[in-house]
């Protein structure tokens, strides 16, 4: 839908949640495997490198799921950096995606949009078979309706297919879903297949400036929820 029908003032029918980083602190994560690697920028380097490569499995139509394409850029990353770490340390370094809690603000956001009547769902990159129990085991899954993993389509968000695929499963259009995310490119990739946004201002991420602006940005899910609840 072009920009100029959308309702910036209207609530969404549903509140889609992208989930690391947004939802869940990598923080210790970004921390081991800093120290693992003894460069600052390791973790940095692994994220952009996982996402790179999830980009061409995307366009070269092939498709693992985000854990295997987590441990392959964690090779590549030990090689580009000169490192000699065990595979069983990368191993254990990737896994910790799955022991990551949520940031301070996410219970009490959900609370407040729960309360307020909102519809809440979940879109990961992350496999289904260990993203949504880990969403469980942190206490977070029962605040949604629905918890949705690229696996039903195979191709990794930025791509269109898995908003559709959610937007189609929530059994509303897409712009009447607001996608909520920490990432630029995920801000991208909901705005370009037609849905509204929201960007949680998390440190040491940014918005993309050749795509188009958020409807709304706050620095924590708790003051994202305070911005939704005057909506009409």
């Amino acid at each position: 839908m072009p920009d100029s029908m959308k309702s910036p003032n209207k609530r969404p029918a549903v509140l889609l949640f992208d989930v690391n980083e947004t939802l869940l602190d990598l923080s210790d994560m970004q921390q081991a495997v800093n120290k693992a690697f003894d460069n600052e920028l390791a973790f940095k380097l692994w994220f952009a490198y996982l996402l790179e490569y999830a980009l061409v499995e995307n366009s070269t139509g092939k498709y693992h799921d985000f854990s295997k394409v987590g441990q392959a850029a964690m090779q590549m990353i030990t090689k580009a950096l000169g490192k000699d770490i065990p595979e069983e340390k990368q191993q254990e370094l990737v896994r910790m995606v799955n022991d990551t809690p949520p940031h301070p603000d996410v219970v009490p956001g959900l609370e407040k949009l729960q309360a307020a009547g909102f519809r809440l769902a979940t879109l990961t990159n992350s496999p289904a078979a260990s993203g949504i129990p880990h969403l469980e085991q942190v206490g977070l899954k029962h605040f949604f309706e629905e918890t949705f993993s690229v696996d039903s389509v195979q191709k990794f968000k930025p791509h269109r297919s898995p908003y559709q695929h959610a937007a189609d499963q929530l059994g509303v259009e897409m712009e009447e879903v607001m996608m909520v995310a920490a990432h630029g490119w995920d801000m991208a990739g909901a705005l370009r297949a037609g849905m509204r946004a929201a960007f949680i201002s998390r440190p040491g991420q940014a918005l993309y400036p050749l795509a188009p602006e958020p409807e709304l940005t706050a620095p924590t899910l708790l003051a994202l929820a305070q911005q939704l609840e005057r909506l009409a």
